[in-house]
């Protein structure tokens, strides 16, 4: 075989094996004998084969679960919760050099703040304060990683779980406060309504005409049952009629 076709199928595989190409969402961190050289770009890009190797990083928002954490509260009520966090790599040089899985050491953080931050504070504000407590995780765990390049977006808390007895004392809670809202309903409602039904009553006492009037519209009433006999115990003379004075001149 000729020596030249060798070696130029060496060079041809040895060329090849050094191309390399990296993604828009992704940075290649460059290293020759595990030094490192600089970050990649992304696009078509060559390395020297066995000299030099590239780690990649995603620099796109990444999410990670924080487990489910065995919380004791302020007001001493055991419960279980979990969340998530949103983080992105700026700095993909320190992600790698200066921290070993940063994955797993944001988690770790995540699950100790969520621990400390709702320890603190009673239930109630757990419950009503998500946004809240997420806010101050992140606080905790940004500060951490803020030296390896890492910016954290967000923490949201996603679920928690409360024994089966808070639960029903909770249920217990809100029916009560629904029946108390409830009745303070209806006795506005009661009060309303006096006020108005005095109103006309006044109303109708100042006009012997509305009386009558009020009567023929219960007698319609009445008679829409075909059943019914209406009995006049006195007759609708006897109703007051109110009367003008006259003064006499003099």
């Amino acid at each position: 075989m000729n020596p030249s076709i060798v070696l130029s199928v060496v060079i041809g595989l040895f060329l090849l094996a050094g191309v390399r190409i990296v993604f828009e969402y992704k940075r290649a961190i460059k290293f020759r004998f595990g030094k490192y050289i600089k970050i990649l770009q992304p696009g078509f890009r060559w390395i020297i084969p066995i000299v030099e190797t590239i780690q990649v990083v995603d620099v796109r928002v990444i999410t990670i679960n924080i487990l489910s954490q065995e919380v004791m509260t302020e007001d001493n009520v055991p419960c279980s919760i979990d969340g998530v966090v949103f983080f992105r790599i700026n700095n993909p040089e320190k992600a790698v050099l200066e921290v070993e899985e940063y994955k797993f050491a944001i988690s770790q953080l995540s699950q100790a703040a969520l621990r400390d931050v709702c320890g603190k504070v009673e239930l109630d504000i757990i419950l009503s304060k998500r946004e809240e407590m997420g806010k101050n995780i992140k606080g905790i765990v940004e500060l951490e990683t803020k030296e390896w390049g890492i910016e954290i977006i967000d923490v949201k808390i996603k679920d928690i779980q409360l024994p089966e007895n808070m639960k029903r004392m909770m249920a217990n809670q809100a029916e009560a406060e629904r029946s108390r809202r409830a009745r303070i309903i209806l006795a506005l409602a009661e009060e309303q309504a006096a006020g108005k039904l005095l109103e006309a009553g006044k109303l109708i006492d100042q006009s012997p005409s509305a009386i009558k009037l009020r009567l023929y519209q219960t007698l319609s009433n009445i008679a829409a049952e075909k059943n019914s006999t209406i009995l006049f115990p006195f007759p609708e003379e006897v109703l007051p009629v109110k009367t003008k004075r006259t003064k006499k001149k003099n």
